[in-house]
């Protein structure tokens, strides 16, 4: 079991800047990628950014070059740092955890809203 805490998520202004941090406990030694989803209204939960344990990062074509993943496998944390943010961006953000098991295991979210 991986227990998942999102914190940062707020209202925000468009063009404005948020971080989202993700902390991560239980079986932190099973943890393999980690990253971020988002479910926007009337939407399906979608991949935002994955980020490996050696550092190798995936984003959605929607938030390439605006949002930045990065993880430290010694506080068992990830982040995403999101810039240039739209109204777009509005939703409830996960973190996401992979263990090398291939489970999947998510936080409660965290509410992102951004007004135009």
């Amino acid at each position: 079991q991986v227990q998942l805490v999102e914190s940062g998520g707020g209202l925000m202004q468009a063009g404005g800047s948020l971080r989202l941090s993700c902390a991560a406990s239980g079986s932190i030694f099973s943890i393999d990628v980690m990253g971020w989803y988002r479910q926007a209204p009337g939407k399906q939960r979608e991949l935002v950014a994955t980020i490996t344990t050696g550092g190798i990062t995936n984003y959605a074509d929607s938030v390439k070059g605006r949002f930045t993943i990065s993880r430290d496998n010694a506080k068992n944390t990830v982040s995403l740092q999101m810039n240039s943010l739209k109204s777009d961006a509005t939703a409830v953000y996960y973190c996401n955890v992979k263990t090398t098991g291939w489970h999947h295991y998510w936080g409660q979210g965290t509410p992102v809203t951004v007004s135009s």
